[in-house]
């Protein structure tokens, strides 16, 4: 019988799945183009993305699920992932897996037959897989599986059309089960009868996740069964005591057994094609010694070069020294000028603080270059693979501050917004991680737009530079070490799929970036806007000046000049704000070269910009992120003060 479930739209659904980095995100661009939605999953913080395909002109909603690697959860995305298989009611469940680790993924495919839910496997990466003399015998497993197998190297477009195909003939699951030890089949079958609810999984799976402890969906097991869950309760409890062993890893490696019996035959091995350069350099990039190196080198090009001196030097020259200061800007103050009578409305738009003069000229013309140049540089780095290399990297270092190699995606986005980076912390593993990451994200990682305007002027400046760079660094370790100190939890555990090092595909990087920047035009570039009204709010009655003399002690205590105080204003608005009004100050001509690299140092340090305290508290709650916002405000100004005085007594060759 078909499990055709169609949507009041007349969509069918299909559900991607599968461990990160095995090609989930590839496959679906593929199905669903740049039409994606990202949307929080309801009652969470775990992103889900969801597109419209047409597949042999039937319409489908698609789904990609975060990264599992069971149906029993650990993590929250897990969990999310879990739920939305067994409640989305999908017409097809794709598990995507890495070929090259076909034997270690294949016991999730089985939990998912066994589960009931309509499974298509698609068996990615297989051209790396042959490249390293893997033969897989594609028919022969479907035939083994009971269900559809697509042998695919989605990156380079194979396997696509037959997976779609797949899909639109697909006539619903096999029900095939496995056959586990005596023993274990015995036990099974005990709780399975024991039940009398209706269930979304099949019998014999959920007994397999109540006898591993599964605390969800032992919960609704109980609010299905009532009166009748303490039968199935006692049974369980007289299964582990007879037992008297760890039943979690007992069935483990019976999946385990029955994937290496599965693969007999099917998987074959050979000499491989030898050591390419992606393998080399692969080799690299994980090595301490070549690693370390091959880092610095991608910072300095990509960060320093491109983001650095292209994107905050040579575009925001020609954007902002140009296009505005030449042409826009006094074309629209003219325009102003002409038609707008009421001083108050002048002063709105085109004024010192105008909607258009600040709010768009420091969107467009000064932040808009460096962002992009960021988004483009860190999509083509994701496409190639060398995320989840750098994340191996460095974990040992991480895990000196508290967090696994995991936390090195976020902390690396940080340097592109703080904000998007601060609601990807959801994806690190403990809560102590998370709150050790959103710290550091709030007070040591400047985002791509103001480490671009930043890097531009400390450039002009022998050894600001260097003094700007030690100081951000040495705060960041020092916080990361205490954090891990005092901070209470659980510790992380770190693993991490790593996907072949590849050139990166054109089309990839185009949608990753388009999307990102996408994502700046209507959640941030609406925040410069509301930024500007507010400051030509204050101006206007005269809440800005007040707000700027309550300031004016702290500014004297770093050595700033009074009107540094509307910079750090700025700052708390958008970082990258902030930034722009300490470009116009030196400019100017108002600052040295002491209080510009002090200036510098304290509003990179500085509180996080609004949106990225919404994120937090969004992500964090109030409580946490009222206290990282006091602590991160006191450290900066601190730190800023005791900056001044040193620079004031060396120099340093400033």
């Amino acid at each position: 019988m078909s499990n055709v479930v169609e949507s009041e739209a007349g969509q069918r659904k299909v559900v991607l799945v599968g461990n990160p980095n095995v090609g989930k995100s590839v496959l679906f661009n593929a199905l669903t183009g740049s039409y994606s939605v990202v949307s929080n999953y309801p009652g969470t913080s775990v992103e889900v993305l969801r597109g419209d395909a047409t597949i042999a002109g039937q319409s489908y909603k698609v789904l990609d699920t975060p990264g599992m690697y069971s149906l029993l959860p650990i993590t929250e995305e897990e969990r999310v992932g879990r739920t939305i298989l067994l409640t989305e009611a999908a017409e097809v469940v794709v598990h995507v897996l890495d070929a090259r680790n076909i034997e270690r993924m294949l016991p999730m495919t089985l939990q998912l037959i066994e589960a009931g839910l309509p499974v298509i496997l698609a068996v990615n990466i297989l051209d790396e897989a042959e490249r390293l003399g893997m033969t897989i015998d594609i028919p022969l497993l479907s035939k083994r599986l009971g269900i559809p197998v697509v042998g695919a190297a989605f990156a380079r477009k194979r396997g696509y059309d037959e997976l779609c195909a797949a899909i639109a003939g697909y006539t619903g699951p096999a029900g095939r089960a496995f056959a586990y030890a005596a023993d274990l089949e015995q036990d099974m079958a005990r709780i399975a009868a024991s039940m009398r609810g209706s269930y979304s999984l099949d019998r014999r799976a959920l007994a397999l996740l109540l006898l591993q402890k599964d605390e969800e969906l032992t919960a609704q097991v109980a609010t299905a069964e009532g009166a009748g869950f303490t039968a199935i309760e006692t049974a369980l409890r007289e299964v582990i005591f007879d037992r008297r062993s760890d039943l979690h890893l007992t069935i483990s490696m019976e999946r385990r057994r029955l994937c290496r019996s599965l693969l007999d035959g099917v998987v074959v091995q050979s000499a491989g094609q030898g050591t390419s350069i992606a393998d080399r350099l692969s080799d690299f990039s994980l090595n301490l010694w070549t690693g370390i190196p091959l880092l610095l080198l991608i910072l300095y090009f990509v960060l320093y070069v491109f983001v650095g001196q292209f994107g905050a030097g040579t575009m925001v020259d020609f954007f902002e020294g140009y296009l505005f200061e030449e042409w826009i800007n006094p074309f629209v103050i003219h325009l102003g000028n002409d038609y707008l009578p009421w001083h108050w409305l002048r002063e709105l738009i085109v004024g010192e603080y105008g909607v258009f003069t600040l709010g768009v000229r420091y969107a467009v013309a000064l932040i808009m270059p460096i962002v992009g140049t960021f988004f483009l540089a860190f999509s083509v780095l994701e496409d190639s693979g060398y995320f989840p290399r750098l994340a191996l990297l460095v974990d040992r270092v991480f895990k000196r501050f508290g967090m696994s190699g995991r936390a090195v995606i976020p902390i690396v986005l940080g340097l592109g917004c703080d904000t998007m980076a601060t609601m990807v912390t959801r994806t690190l593993e403990t809560v102590r991680e998370r709150i050790i990451a959103t710290i550091l994200l709030a007070l040591a990682i400047p985002c791509s737009a103001q480490l671009g305007v930043i890097m531009g002027l400390l450039s002009e400046v022998p050894g600001a530079l260097a003094v700007w760079t030690g100081v951000i660094v040495l705060i960041f370790i020092v916080i990361g070490l205490l954090s891990a100190r005092l901070m209470p939890g659980e510790k992380p555990v770190f693993y991490m799929e790593v996907p072949p090092l590849r050139m990166p595909q054109l089309r990839n990087v185009l949608v990753k970036t388009l999307s990102r920047m996408h994502w700046y035009f209507f959640e941030i570039f609406p925040l410069f806007i509301i930024a500007s009204v507010l400051l030509w709010a204050g101006k206007m009655t005269g809440g800005l000046k007040a707000l700027v003399s309550l300031m004016e002690p702290t500014m004297h205590m770093l050595g700033l000049p009074n009107e540094a105080a509307a910079v750090f204003v700025f700052g708390f608005f958008r970082r990258d704000f902030g930034a722009a009004g300490l470009y116009d100050m030196q400019t100017s001509g108002m600052l040295s070269p002491i209080q510009l690299t002090v200036a510098a140092v304290t509003l990179t340090l500085f509180v996080p910009c609004v949106a990225q305290f919404l994120m937090m508290k969004k992500e964090r709650g109030w409580s946490v992120s009222l206290s990282i916002f006091v602590f991160v405000t006191l450290t900066a100004f601190g730190v800023g003060a005791l900056l001044n005085k040193l620079l004031i007594v060396t120099g340093f060759g400033l």
